[in-house]
C-alpha cells in the first residue's frame, strides 16, 4: 500500500513551521498512543505512521529533499526516515516531545507512558479515592484539621503485601521469564516491527504465586475503615482540591499505593456570604441610627465586633472591617469583612409612633433631605 503524504498525515499545509509540526504531532501521538489504546493494532500503526511523517517534515534537509521528490527523494543518500521498529525507539528519538524513558507530556493521561507497561514485578498500582469534605467559613479562615473515616484496600499485613502464603511461593513466570513482557517479531514490505505486550500469564508482573495468602487470597491487600486525618489550608474555595499520594487503595501484590483526592465544599453561612477572600454581611440598623450615629455590635468570623456608624450614614453604603475575612492560600494577608448599611422600616406603628413621625416629616431638613434626594436620581436618570 502507497505510503500516505506526511502533510496529510499530520494534518497541516506544506507552509507549516516546526512549531505547527510539533504541535499536530502532540496531537496525533495523544490520540493513538498505546497506552490509550491497548490492544489495538490500527492505533499503533497510525501511531508509527506519525512519528515517521514528524520525524521527516522536522529535519531540514529531509524535508527539502520530501518537498521536491517526495517519498522517492528520501531514498539514499542520507536522507531516509527513521523506520522505527519498536515503539519504543519512538519514544527514545522524540525525547524532547515525550521525555527521557516516554513520560514528560504524557505523564498526566497515561501515569507514565511506556515505562507503565514495563512494571516487572512492581504490582498493579492502587486506584486513587475521591473524598469530599465540607468546611464551614470558619474552618476556611484560618485552616483546619480534619479527621475523617474511609473505606479503602490496604497491603495485607500477613503477606507483607506479595500476595503469597510464603516466600517461596513466589516464582519467576516461565513465559516472560521474570521481564512482565512477551515481544513478538513481525516483518513487512516496511521492515521489521517489534510488538511487546503485557505477559497474560503473569498480568506483567513477572512473577506468579503457587500458594496464596489465606488473609488476602492472593491479593496483597483487603478492605478495611481506617482514620484519616487531612490538613486543610486556609483560604480554599468551593470545588477546589488537594491530592495527597500514597494515602488511596494499596496496590496489588506489592503495587504503589493511590492518591486521596479532597474535593472541598462550603457550608452555607448564616451571616455571611463569600466574595474571593471578603466576606459580606448585611447589618439592618434604624433610621434613627443612621441620621444620629451609633456603635452597633455585629458578627464576625471570630466572635463579636464593634462597628461604628456614622451620623447620616446612608442605606446601600458599604463599610470595611479590614483583616475580618478569609486568610488569602497562595499570599500573605487576610481578606476584609464587608458590611452594606440597611435601613429598617417597621411593618406596623402604634398611634403614638405614627403621630411622632408624621411631625418628624413635616421638619425643614427632613423635607430638604427628601427633595435633594429626588432631584439628585433625576438627574442621574436623565
Amino acid at each position: 500500500m502507497a505510503k500516505r503524504d506526511y502533510y496529510e498525515v499530520l494534518g497541516v499545509g506544506r507552509n507549516a513551521d516546526k512549531d505547527e509540526l510539533k504541535k499536530a504531532y502532540r496531537k496525533l501521538a495523544m490520540q493513538y498512543h498505546p497506552d490509550r489504546n491497548p490492544g489495538n493494532k490500527e492505533a499503533e500503526e497510525k501511531f508509527k505512521e506519525a512519528a515517521e511523517a514528524y520525524e521527516v517534515l522536522s529535519h531540514d534537509d529531509k524535508r527539502a529533499n520530501y518537498d521536491r521528490f517526495g517519498h522517492d527523494g528520501l531514498r539514499g543518500g542520507g536522507f531516509s526516515s527513521q523506520g522505527f521498529s519498536d515503539i519504543n525507539d519512538i519514544f527514545s528519538h522524540f525525547s524532547d516531545i515525550f521525555g527521557g524513558g516516554g513520560g514528560s507530556i504524557f505523564d498526566d493521561f497515561f501515569g507514565g507512558g511506556s515505562q507503565r507497561r514495563r512494571r516487572r514485578g512492581g504490582g498493579t498500582p492502587g486506584a486513587d479515592l475521591r473524598v469530599s469534605l465540607k468546611l464551614t467559613f470558619e474552618e476556611i479562615a484560618t485552616g483546619t484539621t480534619k479527621k475523617i473515616k474511609i473505606r479503602k484496600q490496604v497491603k495485607c499485613d500477613q503477606c507483607g503485601g506479595t500476595g503469597a502464603e510464603k516466600s517461596s511461593s513466589l516464582k519467576t513466570c516461565t513465559v516472560c521469564n521474570g521481564t512482565g513482557e512477551v515481544k513478538t517479531v513481525s516483518r513487512s514490505v516496511f521492515g521489521q516491527f517489534v510488538n511487546i505486550t503485557t505477559c497474560n500469564n503473569c498480568n506483567g508482573e513477572g512473577t506468579v504465586i503457587d500458594t496464596p495468602c489465606k488473609k488476602c487470597m492472593g491479593d496483597g491487600r483487603y478492605q478495611s475503615e481506617v482514620m484519616m486525618s487531612i490538613d486543610v489550608p486556609a483560604g480554599v474555595h468551593e470545588g477546589s482540591y488537594m491530592t495527597i499520594r500514597d494515602q488511596g487503595n494499596a496496590g496489588k501484590r506489592g503495587g504503589p499505593s493511590g492518591s486521596v483526592i479532597v474535593v472541598f465544599e462550603e457550608s452555607q453561612h448564616k451571616y455571611f456570604t463569600r466574595e474571593e477572600d471578603d466576606i459580606i454581611y448585611n447589618l439592618f440598623i434604624t433610621y434613627p441610627q443612621a441620621a444620629l450615629g451609633a456603635e452597633v455590635e455585629v458578627p464576625t468570623l471570630t466572635g463579636k465586633a464593634v462597628l461604628k456608624i456614622d451620623a447620616g450614614t446612608q442605606p446601600g453604603k458599604f463599610l470595611k472591617m479590614r483583616g475580618k475575612g478569609i486568610r488569602h492560600l497562595n499570599s500573605s494577608g487576610t481578606g476584609d469583612q464587608i458590611v452594606k448599611i440597611n435601613v429598617s422600616v417597621p411593618h406596623k406603628v402604634n398611634s403614638k409612633e405614627k403621630e411622632l413621625l408624621s411631625q418628624l416629616a413635616e421638619m425643614p431638613n427632613i423635607k430638604d433631605s427628601s427633595k435633594e434626594e429626588e432631584k439628585s436620581f433625576f438627574k442621574r436618570f436623565r
